[in-house]
């Protein structure tokens, strides 16, 4: 009776040790490590500000940053559904726009250095509410530090054609002022 016990016990380690490991080995295969391991929630986004800011310099096109919690905010959810995932919304902004996501979910962790770049913006742009949507010109110093051109912001639109020409006229507004 008392081997068994014992056998039991060790069969009990055994099994909490497996637990453990497969939990933990769940858990960082869930959690990317950098930037280059996340992929954005919309097909053709970017979330990087370096690379949309050298597209940007590239093409001369101004960025369009989605500010967005993809995983709990309904009104991101519902500009996503009315606008971002349509074929007339990808092909205005391939002629337009380079596209930037700075997502701030709430279920599922980012990598250190994509947190700190959106917190950086959300800051910068002075985001209280989702979604927000800002166009704007980067410009970067010598030192690395950008400059903010705005153009404007938006929010929720119901179609795609609202949200463009809304985005069209921001962009016409300023090229009109230059």
């Amino acid at each position: 009776m008392k081997n068994s016990w014992i056998i039991n016990l060790n069969n009990m380690k055994s099994f909490l040790f497996m637990v453990c490991l497969i939990g933990s080995s769940i858990l960082s295969y869930g959690q990317a490590q950098t930037m280059a391991d996340v992929e954005p929630e919309n097909e053709g986004w970017l979330i990087n500000l370096e690379e949309a800011y050298a597209i940007s310099q590239k093409t001369g096109k101004p960025i369009m940053a989605n500010f967005t919690g993809s995983d709990w905010c309904g009104w991101c959810k519902k500009l996503t559904k009315s606008v971002f995932v349509h074929k007339e919304f990808k092909d205005w902004a391939d002629k337009n726009v380079v596209l930037l996501e700075l997502d701030y979910p709430r279920r599922k962790q980012l990598p250190a250095d994509l947190k700190q770049q959106n917190s950086g913006l959300q800051r910068a742009f002075g985001i209280r509410g989702y979604p927000t949507v800002w166009v704007f010109q980067l410009e970067k110093d010598p030192t690395g530090k950008f400059t903010i051109d705005p153009y404007g912001k938006t929010g929720y639109s119901k179609t795609v054609k609202e949200f463009t020409d809304g985005i069209d006229a921001m962009i016409s507004k300023k090229k009109g002022a230059e």
